[in-house]
Parts: C-alpha cells; sequence; structure tokens
C-alpha cells in the first residue's frame, strides 16, 4: 500500500526535469553547472528543483569549493520501486477476485 510519504514522492518525481535530473543523477554525481549543460535548463529553475528534490530527500548535496554537487539517493528510489513491486504482486493475486454486484 502506497502511503502519503510515497505519494508526495510520485508527486516530487512526476515533474518531467526532476525526473530528467534523477536519470541523469542515476549515472554519475554532479554539480550545478554539470545540470545546466546537460538538462538546458536555466540556473535558477534548476536549482528550484534541486531544492524540491533535497527536501523530498531524493538527492543529497556535497560542497566542493564553490559548487555543490548533487547526487541521487538510490534507498529512497529503491524503496518507492518496492512499493510498485508490491502493488504488481497484489494485482496478480487480485486478478481471480471479482467482487459480485449487489
Amino acid at each position: 500500500m502506497l502511503t502519503s510519504v510515497d505519494t508526495d514522492l510520485i508527486r516530487v518525481l512526476a515533474d518531467p526535469l526532476r525526473l530528467h535530473i534523477v536519470t541523469l543523477l542515476a549515472e554519475e554525481t554532479l554539480c550545478t553547472t554539470h545540470l545546466v549543460e546537460e538538462t538546458g535548463a536555466r540556473q535558477t529553475n534548476l536549482s528550484n528543483h534541486l531544492k524540491v528534490l533535497r527536501e523530498a530527500g531524493v538527492v543529497e548535496t556535497e560542497p566542493c569549493g564553490r559548487y555543490t554537487y548533487y547526487r541521487l539517493r538510490p534507498d529512497v528510489i529503491a524503496r518507492l520501486a518496492g512499493r510498485f513491486a508490491d502493488l504488481a504482486e497484489s494485482a496478480r493475486h487480485a486478478a481471480d477476485n471479482k467482487r459480485a454486484c449487489p
């Protein structure tokens, strides 16, 4: 069963730019400059999206001089994926369950 935390996380990841950022961070740790280059988004817009991802616990930061690097937290993604796997398993078993109409 999905919790309210899960649905909040789904909302965070539903934004196309944030999902693109997460996809990029799944491949490597990147700084804001790299993410601007890769996404084509404006730096202020990108920073706002990174803030949302950080507050949701999806990414963590690592200061490095005047740059900030962003890293994906795989445990958060794995937990959400596990919830979806549980839903899929329930659906497999529920296919044979049909409630009769009154």
